[in-house]
């Protein structure tokens, strides 16, 4: 699957120095995908070689040079949307709908920061006297290291590498060892768009000792994550020994507050959809749902029918809706946190269990439990995972406390239809990204990222090309000969 491909370095696919290989494997089929190169020391050096040798020649590409090369990636992304959609589906097992969607959404993000090249403005401020001026422009912060998760291989990557070429900035990608096939092509079509040789590298392989070795190097300016929180920890300890900028886009827990104005039917469909989209494996995903007492029941009876309503399989068939989890392990962590709310309490309302149909593959039953406590893990650890945790709620002032009593801060999701009471969650809840009666907040044109153990910096919108740039501030003192001018 892989033949085409290999360590992206000078512009060409290569394999690495040493040979060294590593397998990918299907989360459907627990078959092997094919073998992915493994970086070793010798590609990491050139790599950093070839991002240093290109930071100047990038930074001093004209805008709208940089913004063509840009538009003609997204361009060829939606012209070959089926073919790339398969590859994502085989890699994660991710359905094709789901796929494509991913496909559209990283074309997206080289168009908008292709426009956003064009509109890096800088500031003149009024000086206090009349001989000077006081002027702030926007230089590249410098290579960029790109490091993204496996739950959105093509979208993440596209985040990070669309805004750090858009301002200036070459980029060295790391993509998740378990689908690097989407990385490889967002390589494939900035090639075949223009993009200078060197002004990309992507390595796979092993993340320990690379990432560390590719941090640790003078070379690199800027470090961009989304991962976990655990990760994200080590990765800004890592940072740290070298003032690196940084961007986390980390874990998240949202929670959901549905008033008891909300049509709960409605809202139950509208939440369960989200709930299980990839399966449960989003970072922004509603994880915690408080429901208004005077609706509860109808709400997680109507929340359970579209849970057992979802069929189960391989995502490359069309009719199948819920793929399976990426691997072994987050099948496991999700059974415990199961059983762990059914000791406290809980009711299973829907799954609960590995799905029976299968001989092979990492496919989880999506999973309602009813009436958590809050003492059960599920409400305090992010799942990410197939499993909705609902529980009542009866006043404003306990639900707020119960939803924003996390380390999490990503998103969170209020149902209303007053509009006053909307406002007011929020302000009130303490989140990056609030969705009122919307549960689908990632898009190009708007920044995404939270607060508190959830990360910090923005990627998209027009806050999210800041995050490669350093402003530069001059103040020139004008000489007679200039102000006679």
């Amino acid at each position: 699957m892989y033949e085409t491909y290999g360590l992206l370095i000078g512009g060409a696919w290569r394999a690495a120095q040493a040979g060294d290989t590593m397998a990918v494997y299907s989360p459907v089929t627990e078959a092997e995908i094919g073998q992915i190169p493994a970086a070793g020391p010798a590609d990491i050096a050139q790599a950093l070689d070839d991002c240093a040798a290109a930071a100047r020649p990038w930074a001093k590409t004209p805008a709208w040079t940089r913004a063509g090369i840009l538009r003609r990636a997204a361009d060829l992304l939606r012209a070959r949307l089926d073919k790339y959609a398969r590859v994502m589906s085989i890699e994660t097992g991710k359905p094709l709908a789901e796929a494509k969607g991913e496909v559209n959404a990283a074309a997206d993000q080289f168009e908008w920061y292709g426009e956003e090249a064009k509109r890096i403005y800088g500031q003149t401020i009024p000086g206090r006297a009349e001989d000077e001026r006081l002027t702030v422009t926007y230089a590249p912060v410098g290579p960029c290291l790109s490091l993204s998760a496996w739950n959105f291989p093509m979208l993440l990557p596209a985040r990070k590498i669309a805004a750090a070429l858009a301002a200036g900035n070459p980029v060295i990608a790391r993509p998740a060892s378990e689908a690097p096939g989407c990385c490889y092509i967002l390589g494939q079509v900035l090639i075949e768009a223009g993009l200078p040789a060197g002004t990309l590298s992507i390595l796979t392989g092993r993340s320990t000792p690379m990432v560390a070795d590719l941090i640790a190097s003078p070379v690199i300016k800027k470090v961009s994550l989304t991962g976990s929180v655990p990760v994200g920890k080590e990765i800004l300890r890592q940072a740290a020994a070298g003032i690196k900028k940084v961007t986390m886009e980390l874990g998240g827990h949202a929670p959901v507050i549905v008033f008891p104005d909300s049509d709960p039917v409605a809202a139950a469909e509208k939440l369960a959809a989200t709930k299980f989209r990839n399966c449960g494996q989003v970072c922004i995903s509603p994880t915690r749902f408080y429901v208004h007492e005077d609706i509860y029941d109808v709400f997680a009876e109507t929340f359970a029918r579209v849970a057992e309503g979802l069929k189960v399989g391989d995502g490359l068939d069309e009719t199948v809706t819920t793929g399976p989890m990426i691997r072994a392990r987050g099948v496991d962590g999700a059974l415990s946190l199961i059983e762990d709310a059914k000791e406290r309490g809980a009711e299973v309302l829907a799954g609960g269990g590995r799905d029976p149909s299968f001989n092979t593959g990492h496919f989880l039953q999506p999973t309602v439990l009813g009436r958590v406590s809050d003492s059960a893990r599920i409400m305090s650890e992010e799942p990410f995972a197939p499993v909705a945790p609902l529980t009542p709620f009866s006043s404003y002032d306990e639900v707020m406390a119960r939803a924003n009593d996390t380390e999490f801060g990503l998103a969170a999701y209020v149902f209303t239809r007053d509009s006053d009471l909307a406002l007011r969650s929020a302000d009130d809840l303490q989140a990056g990204m609030i969705g009122i009666n919307e549960t689908l907040l990632a898009t190009a044109e708007a920044p995404f990222g939270g607060i508190k153990e959830s990360g910090f910096g923005r990627e998209g919108g027009s806050f999210g090309i800041l995050d490669y740039l350093v402003p530069k501030y001059t103040r020139h003192k004008l000489l007679k000969g200039d102000m006679n001018v």
